[in-house]
């Protein structure tokens, strides 16, 4: 036998870097579409490879050694001894102790400039049956070495941005424009916990007088399709590749305190909506639309969003996030949050008043992110957000643009 190992054998462990702990449990086809890898089917048919991949996946994920039981399933898959050190001289860069973090990516770089796209050439073992996926180049290059900007920023920043414009998307009825870019240390994509506490310092609501200070808790959970976060609340990816995602979910939509807004307006409770979302991701940029349908509280309604963000990774610890973004609100949501009934005009006397659909507010927003340590980051924000339209003109809104800042520091599972 062969003591080197074959081009396939090596793409094989380029493609396992990717791979989760997960991906070696049984699974149906169901668990497959909920939880499943979407760039392939798995395990492997190839029972050589599947043994190599399992191996590789299990190596790099264990803080000690595997157990002997592992490194005999590879002696029996028919790997040898000089085989088994070179599977380990691949996967040492990528160990558990390096958080995942791709430090030396020269040789799968190599490898993938150097083949063709398609679908992989024939083992030179038996297999079961044909390997069932296929490995483009572009798959090849975010595996195997330097991802897009967006894709190399830190998941704290996927963790604590979304979140820490919640309060002020509550108070203002919208979704926040920064989509969060991510950590060098974890895959956005990958399963994931982080969590985290923060602070927000921002007008008590959409256009008020008076500034209000917001503990922030951050929680972002992902598991395959499925993800927990304040952003885009509880729900599941439909569709997940490269360029685009889309997803649903059901998200929190506030309102205002009575004692934040002017006497006698009263408060704007606290909702729930149905959130539908399309993220496209090119050339380092993210642009998300999303669309909100109001199911409860006082606001009613549908808000839409629109933002752009470009992260920028100064430093291997330092990422800079500029991002922009636009609200849309229908009739009855801009109404219900900038409009004044006439009780309400009769109990403040401010004048009655009827807003329209239309824009709400532009915002601008830049946000930097420090990582202390491979878990641990901290991060600040700060942001102009402008209102337009009917929701300037109306009697509740004292100042028109208004700054505000979050900070914020994270812990990554």
């Amino acid at each position: 036998m062969a003591n080197e190992l074959t081009p396939l054998e090596e793409q094989v462990i380029a493609v396992s870097l990717s791979d989760q702990r997960s991906s070696l449990m049984p699974r149906s086809n169901i668990f497959l579409w909920f939880f499943g890898h979407r760039s392939r089917s798995l395990p492997l048919a190839n029972a050589r490879l599947e043994a190599l991949r399992r191996y590789a996946v299990l190596s790099r994920t264990s803080k000690q050694d595997l157990p002997q039981d592992e490194c005999d399933r590879l002696v029996q898959a028919g790997y040898d001894a000089p085989q088994k050190e070179a599977i380990d001289r691949l996967i040492a860069p990528y160990r558990l102790q390096h958080d995942f973090r791709v430090r030396d990516r020269s040789f799968f770089r190599r490898r993938a400039e150097n083949r063709t796209p398609g679908r992989l050439p024939p083992s030179p073992v038996p297999a079961s049956g044909p390997i069932p996926f296929l490995i483009p180049n572009s798959l090849a290059k975010e595996n195997m070495h330097n991802l897009s900007p967006l894709r190399t920023c830190s998941t704290l920043m996927l963790a604590m941005l979304p979140f820490a414009m919640v309060p002020a998307a509550a108070q203002a009825q919208t979704q926040p424009p920064i989509q969060g870019p991510l950590d060098g240390s974890v895959d956005p994509d990958d399963d994931h916990i982080i969590v985290g506490i923060g602070g927000l310092y921002a007008p008590a609501y959409q256009g008020a007088d008076d500034y209000r200070f917001q503990p922030l808790p951050m929680v972002d959970v992902k598991w395959g399709r499925f993800f927990v976060n304040l952003q885009d609340g509880v729900g599941a990816n439909l569709l997940e590749s490269e360029h685009v995602t889309v997803g649903v979910g059901l998200t929190p939509v506030g309102g205002y305190r009575a004692k934040d807004a002017p006497d006698g307006i009263g408060k704007l409770s606290l909702g729930l909506g149905g959130r539908g979302f399309v993220k496209l991701r090119q050339s380092g940029f993210e642009a998300t639309l999303s669309a909100t349908k109001i199911i409860t509280g006082n606001t009613e309604g549908v808000i839409a969003d629109a933002s752009l963000a470009y992260p920028i990774a100064a430093s291997d610890k330092l990422t800079l996030v500029p991002s922009i973004g636009t609200t849309w609100g229908d009739r009855k949501h801009n109404n219900r949050y900038f409009g004044v009934t006439a009780g309400q005009s009769a109990a403040s006397g401010l004048p009655q008043y009827r807003a329209g659909s239309g824009l709400i507010d532009a915002k601008a927003e830049l946000a930097i992110v420090y990582r202390l340590t491979d878990r641990i980051g901290v991060m600040a924000m700060g942001g102009v957000s402008s209102l337009l339209g009917d929701a300037k003109d109306s009697p509740i809104v004292y100042h028109k643009t208004r700054p505000y800042g979050v900070f914020g520091i994270t812990y990554s599972f």
